[in-house]
């Protein structure tokens, strides 16, 4: 598996990640950025090149190697720090971002619990959590599809659960939504109900 995860899994991702549907989430969820932005798994930098100000600073968190690289050159008109590491234990300090980014994302983190924890930590009083994930469906039928196929899917498509609760474990972890949309994008549905929108800790 060494050799399908440091080498096939990254461009699988990026291949993936390149999905016209994604493109609106991406515009709307980092154009309400400011300030200091943390992204997290920032993958292959698809979400780069639309950072703008009110952007001071783009915080790029991201575990996997192989996508950091591929992300260093993506373009972006904001300054871009890299860090290689987990969203379990973030490098940096308490209340020290104004914005944090996800897209995509929560459904891979192997501990999702911590890894929002560690979010709440670092976002500053009154900073925002932006995302754009897919998850958990609505219709029972499509629930039972994305229970039976998780398991085999996330072994070989880096750990991503198709079944995660993403409003609950958002809220659970200590944050209040501001807003929240959800809904279907066009493909196999339980792979494509998204839930986007912002939270802010509580």
């Amino acid at each position: 598996m060494g050799f399908y995860n440091d080498v096939i899994l990254p461009r699988l991702c990026d291949l993936a990640m390149r999905n016209k549907e994604l493109t609106p989430f991406r515009e709307r969820v980092i154009g309400a950025a400011d300030g200091r932005v943390l992204e997290i798994g920032v993958g292959s930098g698809m979400n780069l090149p639309f950072y703008r100000p009110p952007v001071r600073e783009v915080l790029a968190l991201e575990p996997a190697p192989r996508l950091v690289r591929m992300a260093q050159g993506a373009s972006s008109d904001m300054p871009v720090r890299f860090l290689e590491a987990s969203a379990e234990a973030i490098p940096l300090d308490t209340h020290c971002v104004d914005t944090i980014v996800t897209t995509w994302t929560l459904c891979s983190i192997p501990q999702a619990p911590a890894a929002l924890a560690e979010m709440r930590r670092v976002l500053r009083p009154g900073g925002k959590l932006l995302f754009a994930e897919h998850g958990r469906a609505p219709d029972e039928s499509v629930r039972w599809w994305q229970d039976l196929l998780t398991p085999a899917w996330r072994r070989f498509s880096g750990g991503c659960h198709l079944n995660r609760p993403i409003r609950s474990m958002i809220e659970d972890a200590g944050f209040r939504m501001d807003r929240i949309e959800t809904g279907y994008i066009p493909g196999p549905k339980p792979m494509t109900f998204m839930y986007e929108g912002s939270a802010r800790p509580n």
